[in-house]
């Protein structure tokens, strides 16, 4: 390599049309072919061997660019490393990035099992499909910034902020994955504290929180006596659920053998309970007339023709049907709520471990450690006389 450098002017590059080699030192040199293309062009000596690595056409490297691309191969020289073995080896590592969509469908895929709904696999599916994968879906995930996710969230930010907000948890998991697998660095540019929460409103602030539609408790015992009426598993399958005030998947995979009718209780087991650990409810004798005559059955409730288990929108259309469809199954849970806190004395703890809610105060759940199994056995058969008052027939 010449020991002068910087030879070339940005003149002499724009205006050079003779054939051949022109040389700004360091290895560094200007390439005119017969067609007058030009590019750049390096030239080393490397274990006796005199490689040459091309840097780029003239239109699209320019001499300073030029000269920084030269200066970095000659410090790997320097260093006793090869530029073109250096090249190569990055080119193999990056043909191994995967998109943003092949990284979200590896994702899923190796979640998928690990998830107690079946739902799940889907609706990230669908979310990431709808939102992300038009504007990431080809990006490879080492070149994913935070202006790129922005453009993911910003339409949908202040009009579908719940949507947007899982969206971004997604997006979080995903670049999170792919930088643990070293197929990315640096920060994640979904991450929301300290680094969106700076840029986008909370989504507290942009949308209203709307809970479950739920049926005032005032008019439960009217509703409980029209229920009565009605015949068919999805019927008593949501007087189960109301009278235990369980969630919908709960009572929809309840079997009999999670029932002691000599102890009147049912044990869930964890893997069914939003919070994963085992809950146990006291039942009034209300819910044990339900589940006596189906104790030799597989499913506590079955679909009435296929004795395959109720779908989640069984219960839901039976509610429609009755002329009650502006009100949800998860909402009799808030009915439940409202009724122990403003009409009855027991205990708020109570009626929260009646439906099975987790203690936010750490504090506080270390000593709650005890079910009150026995306490809420009273609350739940205080709950079945309110819904009942009105009923004037059996259930079938």
């Amino acid at each position: 390599m010449g020991l002068k450098i910087n030879r070339l002017t940005a003149r002499r590059v724009a205006t050079v049309t003779d054939l051949g080699y022109h040389a700004d030192g360091g290895g560094l040199y200007l390439q005119v072919t017969a067609s007058g293309a030009k590019s750049w062009v390096f030239r080393y000596r490397f274990e006796g061997k005199r490689p040459e690595m091309g840097l780029g056409p003239l239109h699209v490297i320019g001499l300073a660019e030029a000269r920084e691309a030269a200066a970095a191969a000659r410090k790997m020289v320097q260093a006793g490393q090869d530029p073109l073995a250096g090249r190569r080896a990055a080119a193999v590592a990056t043909a191994s990035i995967p998109t943003f969509w092949e990284a979200a469908m590896a994702y899923i895929a190796e979640r998928e099992a690990g998830w107690t709904n079946p739902k799940h696999a889907g609706q990230w599916t669908s979310t990431l499909e709808t939102y992300a994968k038009p504007v990431l879906g080809d990006l490879r995930v080492d070149r994913i910034e935070t202006e790129h996710v922005l453009a993911v969230l910003r339409p949908i930010w202040t009009t579908k902020t719940e949507t947007a907000s899982r969206v971004r948890q997604r997006l979080e998991a995903v670049l999170d994955a792919m930088t643990v697998q070293k197929k990315r660095s640096g920060e994640n540019p979904a991450r929301w504290r300290g680094h969106l929460a700076v840029i986008l409103p909370k989504p507290t602030a942009v949308t209203k929180v709307e809970n479950f539609a739920a049926l005032p408790y005032t008019k439960l015992p009217e509703f409980m006596a029209a229920l009565r009426c009605r015949h068919g598993e999805a019927a008593r399958a949501l007087e189960f659920t109301i009278l235990t005030a369980a969630r919908t998947g709960m009572t929809l995979g309840a079997v009999p053998g999670e029932i002691d009718l000599a102890a009147a209780t049912w044990t869930v087991p964890g893997d069914r309970m939003k919070a994963k650990t085992e809950h146990t409810i006291p039942l009034p004798a209300a819910a044990i007339a339900l589940a006596r005559p189906r104790m030799g059955r597989n499913l506590l409730f079955p679909n009435d023709l296929s004795n395959q288990p109720l779908s989640e929108n069984a219960m839901l259309a039976l509610l429609k049907r009755m002329g009650y469809g502006h009100v949800t199954v998860h909402g009799f849970r808030s009915t439940f709520k409202d009724w122990a806190s403003e009409t009855t004395d027991f205990a708020d703890d109570l009626s929260e471990a009646a439906l099975a809610h987790r203690i936010r105060d750490k504090a506080k759940a270390a000593y709650k450690r005890g079910t009150m199994l026995e306490k809420r056995r009273h609350l739940m058969a205080t709950w079945a006389s309110f819904c009942g008052q009105l009923w004037t027939n059996a259930p079938d």
